[in-house]
């Protein structure tokens, strides 16, 4: 791996990423003066009804500011950057390309609990009360470098993964320009057990009623939930543990959970009271059948 050079301000970078939530620290890098020689992020997909080609929300946001744009990771060791960051790029980097840059990596876990593809999403279904992300080396193994710096959240019993998402990349962007104003210095080895985070299978979204309430509501804050009423599909995106205002008890293993905010099949979002005047919910009645 080459070595990262003494700290320059502003540094010329290139930036590997993909998702809505890894614009922050894009964006957080141009704002803070930092030359952006390159973005690299995920082809073109179709998506919508239409069909048509949509760029990811990283490329988006990289031509809204003027960078240049592609998605061959290759293109990166042209560039003269002096480094490379990475969030949630989406692809393993290979060895040739560390070779001739440097690169460090923004992952959202405490690593290494959680290395992997789907991180917020694990932690939330384990029940862990505290996450973070961590600013790493990127070398060939899957999240496996070494850590420069590291800012923990606690994860709150109702927090979403795209809440979630949304606090660790403000906090990663800050630990990102921070650590890059001051330089990285010497990173350290992860220490303690290795989880993987692997991603979420569509088949774990299935609702099972019989697991505890806080289960099932873990699984509705990871997002895409479903369950089954009458026969036709029924999306749960909203839950609460506790009875509120408008939401809906439904029996689960050992108790019962409150539904918020429901889809029934084919039609848009709604209060689950709304849902429940529609369809003439009954109490005896059960959800997945």
């Amino acid at each position: 791996m080459p070595i990262v050079p003494a700290p320059t301000h502003p540094r010329r970078l290139v930036f590997l990423g993909t998702p809505a939530f890894a614009v922050e620290p894009l964006q957080g890098l141009v704002a803070s003066g930092h030359d952006v020689a390159l973005v690299v992020s995920q082809p073109d997909k179709r998506r919508g009804r239409g069909g048509g080609l949509t760029p990811s929300p990283v490329k988006q946001a990289a031509l809204d500011l003027g960078l240049p744009v592609g998605d061959r990771v290759a293109d990166v060791a042209d560039t003269g950057a002096d480094l490379g960051v990475v969030v949630a790029f989406g692809r393993l980097i290979k060895p040739p390309v560390l070779e001739r840059l440097a690169m460090v990596n923004l992952h959202f876990s405490l690593l290494p609990r959680w290395r992997g593809a789907a991180p917020v999403e694990r932690a939330i279904l384990a029940g862990d009360d505290r996450t973070g992300v961590d600013l790493m080396v990127v070398e060939e193994g899957l999240d496996t470098g070494g850590i420069y710096d590291r800012a923990e959240l606690p994860i709150g019993p109702d927090d979403t993964a795209d809440e979630l998402r949304a606090r660790l990349g403000a906090a990663g962007t800050r630990l990102l320009l921070d650590n890059l104003a001051r330089g990285l210095g010497e990173p350290r080895p992860q220490e303690g057990e290795a989880t993987y985070a692997h991603k979420i299978d569509p088949a774990e979204l299935e609702i099972d009623w019989t697991r505890p309430p806080v289960e099932v509501h873990r699984l509705v804050r990871i997002g895409g939930a479903w369950t089954t009423f009458r026969g036709a599909r029924l999306k749960v995106w909203a839950s609460a543990l506790d009875e509120r205002p408008g939401a809906v008890a439904v029996p689960a293993g050992g108790g019962a959970l409150h539904l918020v905010e429901v889809q029934p099949e084919g039609r848009r979002r709604m209060s689950a009271a709304a849902w429940a005047n529609g369809v003439r919910w009954d109490d005896t009645e059960r959800l997945g059948t």
